[in-house]
């Protein structure tokens, strides 16, 4: 029977309050949003506090998506139906409607969290893939006031957050440019189940020639991925099937998986190279207004 350590539950009515509860209790506690990732590891024992903050009455203050002339602005409580329901959402990053369709149940998209999937800082989630891709930064709030990092930054690795003992993920801020779109691919054992490789791209087009792209992998190495590389080697290259299997090519070289029950090093590498085509062939044919 898999049961949690003991623990105490507090309840944050702001998140103001909520900093003031972790600042009192440190770092004894975590705070707790869906669950769906944390409750899993205290069952096992892989993690354990004394106190969890709740932090579910904030969804008012921190539940949104806010769509600005140049960036799109996501709370940190905001439900992954949420993010998968929304037309402009779907309009501005199709990524994001890509991923939520492969996280996971309806239950769990439910009440599952963008800030929780980036705070649990899993090597495999899916939207810390998407985040990664379309260079998102997030901002991060305590008792000084708010400071703003990058998803490299943010990502210290495995499990391991910028996020320190008095602070709180608030949002995710989002870029936005003209003529560009995205697209995400992942292969999983089975529906819902944690990638055994994804990939997610954005392209953008300008006179016909990729102005930039951007490429994100999971699940193949100690945290999310951003390949820097591919990005050089796609400026001012026409898209084709030659440049997608460049870009390809990178990908495979640049992870860094390991042999598991989901398949063996090999085959992520593989996997990594063709997701990572896919994505970008995608992502163009979007842009060209060739695929929803």
């Amino acid at each position: 029977m898999q049961v949690p350590a003991p623990f105490e539950y507090e309840r944050a009515s702001s998140v103001d309050d909520a900093i003031g509860v972790l600042d009192r209790l440190g770092d004894t506690a975590r705070i707790i949003a869906g669950g769906h990732s944390l409750l899993p590891m205290m069952k096992l024992r892989l993690a354990n506090f004394e106190y969890l903050v709740d932090i579910n009455d904030l969804a008012d203050e921190l539940g949104f998506i806010v769509f600005e002339p140049d960036r799109v602005r996501i709370g940190a409580m905001t439900r992954h139906r949420e993010l998968l329901e929304s037309a402009g959402l779907a309009r501005t990053f199709p990524i994001f409607k890509d991923a939520e369709k492969v996280i996971a149940d309806p239950v769990v998209r439910n009440r599952g969290t963008l800030g929780g999937s980036l705070c649990q800082a899993d090597p495999s989630e899916d939207l810390s893939a998407v985040c990664t891709t379309l260079g998102a930064s997030c901002v991060i709030r305590g008792l000084d006031g708010e400071r703003v990092v990058s998803m490299e930054e943010f990502h210290r690795g495995p499990y391991e957050t910028a996020v320190g003992d008095a602070e709180i993920l608030t949002e995710v801020r989002f870029p936005v440019h003209d003529s560009g779109s995205s697209a995400y691919e992942k292969v999983e054992r089975r529906a819902g189940d944690w990638a055994v490789v994804s990939a997610g791209a954005a392209v953008w087009l300008e006179g016909g020639v990729i102005s930039d792209a951007r490429v994100g992998l999971a699940a193949v190495g100690p945290n999310t991925t951003g390949l820097p590389e591919i990005s050089r080697a796609l400026r001012g290259a026409a898209p084709s099937e030659e440049a997608y299997a460049q870009a390809g090519e990178i990908a495979a070289r640049s992870c860094d998986p390991a042999s598991d029950h989901r398949g063996s090093a090999e085959y992520k590498r593989h996997l990594a190279k063709e997701l990572t085509v896919r994505a970008l062939r995608r992502s163009v044919a979007r842009v060209n207004g060739e695929e929803d």
